[in-house]
């Protein structure tokens, strides 16, 4: 079931799937609602998931850029509001997982329980994203998805997983401008000094073998968000929700159904 929020003008269309308590899910930079994956096949036995296309992607509009995390989060209020879900979970995956920081800091009142996967605090004192990246990052801009998508990805993942993503992305594909307006979001980001605020139980999961955010941010941001713990997933990517996404699904719903 598809639906289409208001946020102050900017059309964000989400998926309702499932049944029980209502999860809002957000993904990253690139990806649309459907970027979940398998993941969101085994959350969906469990929960009432809200997935999001954030603007810039999907069915999203994509007004001009750049955004920020801030906004994304306020979009995923204008969600919340339209599917008439006064508090919920909330997962957020890397740009996601920026959002859902705001969220919290921003909407106490609306996040029960909230899950950080694969992201970063921000800011300079953040461990910074490896050199890499960067690169990969300037390779998307020029066309060379299959390279990002398969670096994304923990070591040994089948290939059959990277066309899979791939055609996800093929049928949710953005205009470059959109993408680097998302890509403005997650480089301005930083809630460092903000997230002691943060009053949700939460969770950081990250996968050991991530060559595109450093692992090493799980530990950080667990240090400094009151009472949150960390999760590493031993030759996780990424991309976790593809590569791993049985110990993904497992470890979100575990935290979420205590």
């Amino acid at each position: 079931m598809t639906a289409v929020a208001d946020s102050a003008g900017v059309r964000i269309a989400y998926a309702r799937r499932g049944a029980g308590p209502p999860v809002l899910m957000l993904h990253g930079l690139g990806y649309a609602a459907a970027g979940w994956g398998p993941a969101a096949d085994a959350l969906a036995e469990r929960f009432e998931l809200l997935l999001v296309d954030n603007r810039g992607i999907g069915a999203s509009d994509a007004p001009p850029g750049p955004y920020t995390a801030a906004q994304l989060a306020a979009d995923a209020v204008a969600v919340l509001d339209d599917a008439g879900v006064e508090r919920a979970d909330v997962v957020g995956i890397s740009l996601g997982g920026m959002a859902a920081q705001e969220l919290a800091i921003s909407w106490p009142q609306r996040v029960g329980r909230l899950v950080l996967a694969a992201t970063t605090p921000g800011g300079p004192r953040s461990h910074p994203w490896p050199d890499a990246t960067a690169r990969l990052l300037a390779g998307e801009a020029n066309g060379d998805v299959r390279r990002l998508v398969a670096d994304a990805l923990g070591p040994g993942t089948p290939e059959a997983i990277v066309d899979r993503i791939l055609d996800v992305r093929a049928r949710t594909a953005q205009p470059i401008e959109a993408w680097r307006a998302q890509a403005a979001a997650s480089a301005a980001f930083d809630a460092y000094d903000r997230l002691g605020a943060i009053a949700a139980p939460t969770l950081v999961i990250h996968g050991d073998a991530d060559t595109v955010i450093d692992h090493r941010n799980a530990a950080l941001l667990a240090r400094l968000i009151p009472g949150a713990r960390a999760e590493l997933v031993p030759g996780g990517g990424h991309l976790l929700p593809w590569d791993h996404p049985d110990r993904f699904a497992a470890i979100v719903a575990g935290f979420l159904q205590r």
